[in-house]
């Protein structure tokens, strides 16, 4: 039991100045890189930021993200990555919001709102990335010829873990959005959304 009781005291320690460690290089290397950030969200490893010249990113205050398995229960499959991929495009992420290995990508617009839950591998985006068109689709990344369309994610919203946001979704206030829902079209307020593609299936009472 002594053994045991050392054991668990040296983890908490670790896993203590790791949290540590992770904030104080995390807001640096957000600093650096002109991330907005309204105050510093609390890290949990480090995540992958890419800033495209004269796009945004912006982290409200009170975010978490979770990028170690090691703290989170369903563990992640990978870091956090948020990246713009275009000049002039946006991610906002609103207060409290909690994403965990989530992936956000966006050639035109992203928006979180406030207190969302992102869970375990959740991937969202706003862009096809490819030409949907066959000849030369592989090679041909004229922005032109790439369909994108913003994606908003209102107050509140549960989006489970697996889970893809396509682009030109909204999801209302307060949704839930089952694990491994493919979600291609809007999703109103208050609702609960699941399958492939994600339909509504119930209502919050």
């Amino acid at each position: 039991m002594l053994i045991k009781n050392v054991f668990m005291l040296a983890v908490r320690v670790r896993n203590a100045l790791l949290t540590r460690w992770w904030n104080i290089s995390g807001r640096f290397w957000f600093q650096i890189n002109d991330i907005d950030m309204d105050g510093c969200p609390t890290f949990y490893g480090y995540p992958i930021v890419t800033l495209k010249p004269r796009s945004r990113i912006s982290i409200g205050k009170g975010v978490i993200l979770c990028s170690d398995s090691r703290f989170t229960a369903l563990g992640v499959s990978k870091p956090v990555i948020i990246r713009t991929l275009r000049p002039n495009a946006s991610i906002i992420i609103g207060p409290n919001s909690g994403l965990s290995g989530v992936v956000i990508c966006a050639a035109e617009s992203v928006q979180i709102g406030a207190n969302c839950l992102l869970g375990a591998n959740v991937q969202i985006f706003d862009t096809d990335f490819h030409k949907i068109e066959p000849e030369n689709r592989r090679y041909d990344s004229s922005p032109e010829k790439i369909r994108c369309a913003p994606v908003i994610i209102e107050d509140n919203v549960f989006v489970g873990t697996g889970s893809i946001i396509m682009k030109g979704v909204r999801i209302g206030r307060d949704a839930v959005i089952g694990a491994g829902a493919i979600v291609t079209k809007d999703i109103p307020a208050g609702a609960i959304a699941a399958g492939n593609p994600a339909k509504v299936i119930g209502k919050l009472q």
